[in-house]
């Protein structure tokens, strides 16, 4: 029995189940998390199937998360999804079931869970249910609605399908799900829109954004500006990869302050493999596309030192 028909017979076993994702989603974390709730809903109409975390407004177009009880989790199922370390999980009654499973495309460098699926090939955690149900579609059923989830899951991830982790596989995924009938331009155009806050975000971005002579680019946001554009951290995500429009930006790093006056930090990639650079600094993620902390502007400091040894 392999991983995945072990997780079936686990799903199978509970009329519980569970889903959480990562803190701070993306259309991944989101997608996944709710097209596989949808996919179970609709193949198992007998179960109770919940998704949990906070709602985040941007991506409420994707799936509302539930309000769900203390008892709720007895005899559950929970099931975490696009979650590569047990810190970053949102809602922190993910250890309260009776079973859990973890499945991810990250690298699996925090395991945890009772039984885990990782797959650090694959596009997208999105991309992994399809695979999923696919495998078995004779039992399962992949409503519309979540195919259009899934598809937009894949597409964030992917970067419309520029990085590197997009395979042939990921395009014969990607037909599987325009094979519903789903409204694929829609998904593109809500995607790829962005409110006046972030086109002039964007604009400041261009204009101060520090590139070194070997290709390494960061900026540094404050909380000030982010209050002069009326953005908070969320509302930062639709400007990071501009940097990578450039020619001369090899690798880059956005810096955004927080409330204690740390900062997120995102890192990004053309080659330079930046996963290591994360993890020193209290991070993670993929070789092209991670995201770690600095505590004050002697971090950034350092971090930005560190990108530039990179180039």
């Amino acid at each position: 029995m392999d991983t995945q028909e072990k997780i079936l017979a686990q799903i199978k076993k509970y009329n519980r189940i569970v889903i959480h994702r990562h803190q701070r989603p993306d259309p991944d974390a989101i997608g996944s998390q709710v097209g596989l709730a949808k996919i179970l809903q609709a193949s198992f109409p007998h179960k109770q199937i919940k998704v949990v975390g906070k709602q985040i407004d941007g991506l409420s177009w994707l799936g509302q998360m539930d309000d769900v009880d203390n008892d709720f989790f007895d005899d559950a199922l929970v099931i975490v999804i696009d979650t590569a370390n047990a810190p970053r999980i949102d809602d922190r009654r993910f250890d309260q079931g009776a079973y859990l499973i973890k499945i991810d495309h990250h690298p699996n460098d925090e395991p945890f869970g009772d039984l885990m699926w990782v797959k650090e090939a694959a596009s997208s955690s999105s991309e992994l249910v399809y695979d999923f149900y696919n495998q078995f579609k004779s039992e399962l059923v992949l409503p519309q609605d979540a195919a259009s989830d899934l598809y937009a899951g894949i597409v964030g991830d992917t970067g419309r399908f520029m990085y590197s982790a997009t395979s042939a596989h990921t395009h014969e995924v990607v037909a599987g799900l325009m094979a519903t009938g789903f409204d694929m331009v829609k998904v593109n155009q809500i995607l790829d829109e962005i409110p006046v806050s972030v086109a002039h975000l964007s604009a400041y971005l261009y204009d101060h954004l520090t590139i070194s002579e070997r290709g390494a680019a960061h900026l540094v946001l404050t909380k000030e500006i982010l209050e002069k554009f009326d953005l908070k951290d969320a509302g930062t995500a639709g400007i990071v990869p501009l940097p990578g429009h450039i020619a001369q930006v090899q690798c880059w790093a956005i810096f955004v302050e927080q409330d204690d006056h740390s900062f997120r930090v995102r890192l990004r990639s053309k080659g330079p493999v930046i996963n290591e650079l994360a993890k020193r600094h209290h991070g993670g993620g993929h070789p092209l596309a991670s995201g770690a902390k600095a505590a004050d502007r002697d971090e950034v400091t350092q971090i930005v030192k560190e990108l530039e040894e990179l180039v």
